[in-house]
């Protein structure tokens, strides 16, 4: 079942036209990868998703409405519901990792001062990052900044979460332990995983099922194994220069 379905969407930046009519359905509970190269509109598609950018033409339906047509005060219960993860976290600096947590509980709800710090404990066990609770942004390592933003997201318990490049900058073994981190909080929450990525290797360790963006519309998605299939020439030269780079290295 589909949580998300874009139709036909349009988005140019003065006169280059960056995504020439997008179509997709994004599945309920699974984790889909949106592929493609640098400059193929990925984190552009990614911002329409929870209304930063608005589209030239075309249309996001979430929940059975529309979302390009909603007003900025309607948008606001949406991205209670849609959360973005960005490539940098975007912690805030002057709060420790348990007040960044705590951020948009006390912004949006109206829990008790113990209700959020049980809250907050809970959301740093499930990322792994319980111990570090009392530092700063500025103390912890790439990948602990992101598990520290991802449990930050979980706050309003969001039923999607978008993450933009979310192991780029990160070393192999810690680029798994995200991977795995996300794929155990879409288990436990029952979430729908947006993932922008070009790394075809976690993508088919990980998606449930992939999207390649090129030229601005969607060239091919499906399972894993209909991308490894695909006879799209874009998807083909995408699936070597991953083949060509791994037999370089061995």
């Amino acid at each position: 079942m589909e949580i998300i379905k874009i139709k036909d969407l349009k988005k140019s930046f003065n006169s280059f036209q960056v995504l020439k009519g997008v179509n997709l359905s994004i599945p309920s509970q699974e984790i889909t990868f949106i592929m493609g190269g640098s400059g193929t509109g990925k984190s552009v598609l990614l911002k329409h998703l929870v209304g930063l950018l608005k589209p030239d033409e075309g249309e996001i339906w979430f929940e059975n409405q529309d979302i390009t047509k909603l007003s900025e005060r309607e948008l606001e219960k949406v991205r209670k519901k849609i959360g973005l993860l960005f490539q940098e976290g975007a912690l805030f600096d002057s709060l420790t990792v348990a007040e960044n947590v705590a951020f948009p509980l006390k912004e949006h709800t109206k829990l008790s001062k113990r209700e959020i710090e049980a809250k907050v404990e809970e959301l740093l066990s499930a990322v792994e990052l319980l111990p570090a609770k009392d530092k700063y942004p500025s103390e912890l390592s790439g990948g602990m900044r992101k598990r520290a933003a991802l449990a930050r997201t979980l706050a309003l318990n969001p039923q999607v979460i978008l993450f933009d490049e979310p192991t780029t900058g990160l070393d192999p073994v810690l680029q798994i332990t995200i991977m795995d981190l996300i794929n155990k909080i879409k288990e436990t929450y029952g979430l729908t995983c947006v993932v922008i990525s070009h790394d075809l290797i976690l993508a088919f360790k990980y998606a449930d099922r992939m999207a390649f963006l090129y030229d601005g519309v969607i060239v091919e998605e499906g399972p894993p194994e209909k991308i490894r299939a695909s006879a799209h020439p874009y998807v083909q030269r995408f699936l070597e220069s991953v083949f060509l780079e791994n037999k370089e290295e061995g």
